[in-house]
């Protein structure tokens, strides 16, 4: 299902657009007060939320692969490549989709992982019409965020980031967004649901705001608000059969996509938490039978060996009810906010065991296995991938791959080097290599370790 309604979103990535000509109406002079009151309008708010939502242009090459079956080629030259499944290759795309600024000083743009995916080119569009080409910080597919900096940011307005926890179905939320390519619009509901997911836990971190307000293809990345502007979540997916807008619409909470922005922006990853237990939701008839006297919550099946959980005393049989104080609805749910809460960090954890309830601190430990590196942090090293790297006594930058033929790789980088220093500057991150290069150095030498050697690279 996760595929069906993410696909209804990305469809608008890839179809053309047309516009049609609609007659403007009379405007007629509302009235502003009746019967002495005011009339509710949420314009003076969006009047001030407006100029920190944005349109993202994205192009880029996809990969296209050829059908199994083996076409002739006079086959494909008489009747068309697209006649048989396509040529394999490269294949250019154009897409559109809409971002928010949490980050007016350094130009830092929240949108969706799926919305700037192998894309070659990001421009991003204000509400005043200006113009700004994008680069990309870091993303994490696996909860479709993903961080963009704008080049030379100037007179940016940010918008203020609530605290999704303190959500409540019921509440009033505001969509804005570039749906269709048509440029900002903004729909209005209420929040539906909270902690939802398509059930499909190999797919990502499902920890989602369900909304009524209009959302379309193209709003993806897009933020939702409360009635006093804050950012509460990141539109992401829809459930709409026709592809249209059904009223059943996803955003990922606020405090989710913040807690990976910033470890982007700090590590230059997503240094995802890891509690080591596996489980599933909680029924009426496990909860019978293990004497729980609620009917929501995280069934712990089995805890690893020395992980965080097995530390902290946790036991397969507990139900785990809240996380830091906050209800926990299913399984999907703790899951999702323990990933993203990131490695090292302590949680308090609510659980239930024998009909009584606990309450225990926790310290993540880290999952390596999921780890997200950032990329295009040095334009002049196009080709490059990095990583952090923490071994053998040395912290640093990994180059985790080196595409052939690429600037990189004409550089004379290697997969394997590991840079620990800048302009005579040590680094043991991604993140403090890149707070040196947003200081915008002069010249740029980055210190390498190769097989015991130690040399410069100068790169500008």
């Amino acid at each position: 299902m996760k595929k069906l309604m993410k696909k209804s979103l990305l469809t608008s990535l890839v179809l053309g657009l047309s516009v049609l000509s609609v007659p403007m109406m009379a405007q007629a002079n509302l009235p502003t007060s009746v019967d002495g009151q005011a009339v509710p309008s949420l314009a003076p708010m969006i009047e001030k939320v407006k100029p920190a939502v944005v349109s993202i242009a994205v192009e880029g090459k996809s990969e296209s692969s050829r059908q199994s079956r083996a076409v002739p080629e006079e086959f494909e030259r008489f009747f068309g490549p697209d006649m048989f499944g396509g040529r394999s290759g490269p294949r250019e795309f154009r897409g559109e989709g809409s971002g928010v600024i949490i980050n007016a000083e350094k130009g830092y743009v929240v949108t969706n992982n799926h919305v700037i995916d192998k894309a070659d080119k990001i421009t991003v569009k204000l509400e005043d019409g200006r113009e700004f080409k994008a680069k990309l910080v870091g993303a994490d597919p696996m909860s479709d965020v993903a961080l963009v900096q704008l080049e030379n940011p100037k007179d940016l307005v940010e918008i203020k980031i609530a605290d999704s926890d303190k959500l409540r179905v019921g509440d009033f939320t505001v969509a804005i967004g570039n749906p269709f390519g048509l440029g900002q619009t903004v729909t209005s509901g209420i929040v539906s649901a909270l902690g939802r997911s398509t059930g499909d836990l190999d797919e990502g971190f499902e920890n989602y705001i369900q909304t009524d307000a209009a959302v379309n293809r193209g709003n993806s990345g897009g933020p939702l608000i409360n009635l006093q502007g804050e950012l509460i979540g990141i539109n992401t997916a829809i459930l709409s059969p026709s592809g249209g807008n059904a009223g059943i619409a996803f955003a990922i909470p606020s405090n989710m996509a913040n807690n990976l922005v910033q470890q982007i922006i700090e590590f230059g990853e997503v240094r995802r938490g890891l509690l080591g237990i596996k489980g599933g939701e909680l029924n009426a008839d496990l909860a019978k039978e293990f004497d729980v006297k609620t009917q929501q919550g995280a069934f712990i099946s089995e805890v690893m060996n020395d992980s965080a959980a097995s530390k902290a005393g946790l036991k397969a049989g507990d139900v785990i009810t809240a996380l830091n104080g906050q209800k926990i609805r299913s399984f999907a749910e703790l899951r999702a906010k323990v990933a993203t809460t990131g490695a090292g960090k302590e949680i308090e954890v609510t659980y239930l065991r024998d009909g009584k309830e606990e309450t225990v601190k926790v310290t993540l430990q880290s999952d390596e296995q999921t780890k997200t590196s950032a990329k295009a942090l040095l334009p002049s090293l196009e080709g490059a991938e990095f990583a952090n790297y923490n071994a053998k006594g040395v912290k640093g930058v990994e180059v985790s791959k080196v595409e052939k033929g690429s600037i990189a790789e004409a550089r004379g980088f290697k997969k394997g080097d590991v840079i620990v220093g800048v302009n005579r500057h040590s680094i043991e991150n991604i993140g403090e290599l890149r707070k040196i290069l947003d200081g915008k150095p002069s010249a740029v030498a980055l210190n390498v370790l190769r097989d015991g050697s130690n040399f410069y690279v100068l790169i500008q």
